[in-house]
């Protein structure tokens, strides 16, 4: 495991800390890397039923990491294609998230910006420290934070997004969860309790449905109603036939525990 990146299981949960606190868990390429591995490791962990996302120090995440792309840009062999490949393997990144058969809840504290607020917006769910404060400032430095605006514009009415991407103005933690960026706020001191019992209730369910509902889930959203009922209906019909599903309903006719294999 990278320096970079801290992982720790917990039964069937996974916690992923970012871990370069003296730079606000900036996203460096090293950085991508290495959060992409572990996405592709879990990826292909059954032991593993959610994942939680979290930030050491101070702050979540603050996004790219500026200087590291400042001074690509000054090298001499550093171009257009530069960027063009890191804002591809940030958004690899992302749509690994979204793809992971496995939730994926962000613990976030302190501050989310630019990329760091796109990453906790791709997230299946928010927990937040109740002080955070969310933005998607690039603008204000003459970067308009188009990739993060994806996730963003995805999560919260378009209105709203707009004007954060356009004046670089923070939201609190109350009005983050108001537009749903957020599900759910916690003191500071009761962060890591309020996001595990999250993840423990998540995780309790039988992970097949979960797998299966989050995929679905996902790709619904971009089909229109008919076509996303017709798709739905199929995963649905699939999802009866499994044995651990029969056994569920029973069980729920029987007013009894399911014995889930």
């Amino acid at each position: 495991m990278s320096e970079l990146l801290l992982r720790s299981d917990t039964g069937a949960i996974a916690t992923l800390t970012l871990n370069r606190p003296d730079k606000l868990n900036a996203l460096s390429q090293a950085m991508l890397e290495a959060v992409q591995t572990q996405l592709d490791a879990l990826a292909a962990d059954p032991a593993i039923r959610v994942v939680i996302l979290k930030g050491a120090g101070k702050a979540f995440c603050a996004g790219h990491d500026l200087r590291e792309m400042t001074d690509a840009r000054q090298a001499e062999d550093a171009g257009k294609q530069y960027f063009i490949d890191l804002f591809a393997q940030c958004s690899r990144v992302m749509v690994s998230i979204t793809r992971l058969p496995q939730p994926v809840i962000a613990q976030v504290h302190g501050i989310a910006t630019a990329a760091g607020c796109q990453l906790a917006a791709t997230c299946d769910m928010t927990v937040a420290e109740e002080h955070t404060r969310f933005g998607v400032n690039g603008v204000n430095i003459g970067l308009f934070c188009s990739t993060p605006m994806v996730a963003l514009s995805r999560n919260i009415p378009r209105k709203m997004a707009f004007e954060m991407l356009t004046t670089g103005e923070f939201i609190d933690a109350q009005k983050a969860q108001e537009l749903g960026l957020v599900n759910r706020l916690a003191p500071a001191d009761d962060l890591d309790a309020a996001t595990l019992e999250l993840a423990q209730k998540v995780a309790s369910k039988l992970a097949a449905t979960v797998k299966v509902g989050k995929r679905a889930f996902y790709e619904q959203l971009e089909m229109g109603l008919e076509a996303a009922y017709a798709h739905t209906g199929t995963v649905m019909a699939e999802n009866m036939m499994f044995r651990d599903t029969a056994e569920g309903v029973s069980a729920f006719l029987e007013k009894r525990k399911p014995d889930w294999s």
